[in-house]
């Protein structure tokens, strides 16, 4: 049985520029509009359809949200459609704030 993968925030930081890695912000739009991690895709879960995810050749997708909650929701509904995507941000962004990684604030 396949199950979700942790991957803490420090190790996504490092594998998004060797492009290991395409960051999935699960999150509403209103939400990634006010803050985000730069290059993370925007697929909201709210209308998640794991099937049209882009193919990542040699690229792993991992799921974030803004605590965690919502990737492994997000993890959940690949593995119920047979995709093998089970890596998600440990805490979501506010772990990677806490590590002290950058963000992209939305104008205000």
């Amino acid at each position: 049985m396949t199950r979700l993968t942790e991957v803490p925030a420090q190790t996504i930081h490092q594998q998004m520029p060797t492009r290991e890695i395409l960051l999935v912000d699960v999150r509403e739009p209103a939400e990634h509009a006010a803050e985000h991690i730069a290059g993370a895709l925007l697929v909201p879960l709210s209308s998640f359809d794991p099937a049209t995810l882009p193919q990542q050749e040699g690229r792993e997708i991992v799921f974030h949200c803004a605590g965690g909650k919502r990737s492994a929701a997000a993890v959940a509904r690949c593995l119920d459609q047979g995709l093998a995507h089970t890596r998600h941000m440990t805490g979501g962004l506010q772990a990677w704030k806490t590590a002290g990684l950058p963000t992209v604030a939305g104008k205000r």
